[in-house]
């Protein structure tokens, strides 16, 4: 799609070698100010566009993207804040929060965490975090649920965000439902 040869022409193709192939590491570059001001502007509002233009199932107006993805202030810091998760993972260099890819889905990890009452409220056009990750996350919850405890699973009609209405509404009702009675 053209949002994808926007996102990919701003990384020139010696960038992208230099990067490995990477656009990824190559954006991190950019984002960091490693080529300059300029560039990491212009890196930070394509990244930040890119997002917005794949988050939601029904795709907003391209100006309505491009007025709050492709503002200067929010486009740097959200464009950074991604790129670091993406690239600043764990000690097998998977993006992320934990130390190796799948972490959370060993047994000995996800055991620790399954009497925590659980609800993934998932996007089924989510592509960004495709739904086979909450799938099989709450797949693996079931088999060391403790008793009466809720772990629930809610695949919607969306996309990514979570500012679609029927995740905003699943996220409420989890919410309310772990308040006290």
């Amino acid at each position: 799609p053209a949002e994808w040869e926007d996102f990919v022409k701003e990384i020139p193709s010696d960038e992208l070698e230099d990067a490995d192939g990477s656009y990824i590491a190559a954006y991190g570059r950019r984002l960091r100010g490693e080529k300059g001001e300029d560039a990491m502007a212009s890196a930070a509002k394509s990244w930040s566009v890119w997002e917005g233009s794949t988050s939601r199932l029904i795709v907003p107006a391209k100006e309505s993207i491009l007025g709050k993805w492709a503002g200067d202030d929010f486009s740097l810091a959200f464009a950074r804040i991604e790129n670091h998760y993406f690239t600043s993972g764990g000690t097998d260099g998977a993006p992320g929060f934990f130390p190796k890819e799948g972490w959370l889905l060993d047994d000995e990890n996800l055991s620790k965490i399954a009497s925590i009452p659980t609800v993934i409220v998932q996007g089924r056009y989510d592509v960004v975090c495709p739904a086979t990750s909450a799938y099989e996350l709450h797949t693996k919850l079931q088999k060391l649920k403790k008793k009466d405890i809720q772990q629930d699973l809610h695949i919607v009609t969306t996309g990514h965000s979570s500012f679609e209405p029927d995740i905003i509404e699943k996220l409420v009702e989890a919410t309310d439902s772990f308040r006290p009675v």
